[in-house]
């Protein structure tokens, strides 16, 4: 039953990571939010190999909608490796610091966030100065990032509670 559940959970995160782009283009604020609420209930929910597809869909999904950065759309290309990467470091940082080493929610959300958010700020800094993205990928993957991490944390962690409240 329990195995059930996590393969019911994995598809649900899965599926809101990956729509969530198609259906709101536009609101970057709002679609962070949800993408980074998934990805810290996944953290929450789902254990091993099961966590790729949540931290791989969403920028397949924007890419593949390919009006989320406007003509600059197809430069994202170059940041998926990145942006995985920084989803994978969101997610590690709520499965190792706050369910394995038992500190705290918000300081383990907190780390998550700033180690994403910088770390994909370096990157498209990074590709911005060799001419690979333009100078939006320098804001969309600096503080956009850290606010969206943080206020889907909020998110993750409110329906975690009531989770737990109704099961």
């Amino acid at each position: 039953m329990k195995h059930a559940r996590e393969y019911i959970e994995t598809f649900a995160y899965a599926l809101v990571s990956f729509s969530i782009p198609f259906l709101f283009l536009h609101a970057q604020l709002f679609v962070g939010t949800a993408v980074n609420a998934a990805l810290i209930l996944a953290a929450l929910n789902v254990r091993g190999m099961r966590l790729l597809p949540i931290i791989v869909l969403p920028s397949l999904a924007l890419f593949i909608g390919g009006v989320a950065f406007g003509t600059d759309t197809s430069f994202l290309v170059r940041m998926m490796p990145f942006i995985w990467l920084g989803n994978a470091a969101l997610v590690w940082s709520i499965k190792e610091l706050y369910l394995e080493k038992k500190k705290s929610k918000w300081i383990s959300l907190g780390i998550g966030a700033t180690a994403k958010a910088g770390f994909l700020f370096a990157s498209a800094f990074a590709l911005f100065s060799f001419g690979l993205v333009p100078a939006l990928f320098l804001t969309t993957m600096g503080i956009h990032q850290f606010i969206t991490a943080i206020t889907g944390g909020i998110v993750a962690f409110g329906i975690q509670e009531a989770k737990k409240r109704f099961a």
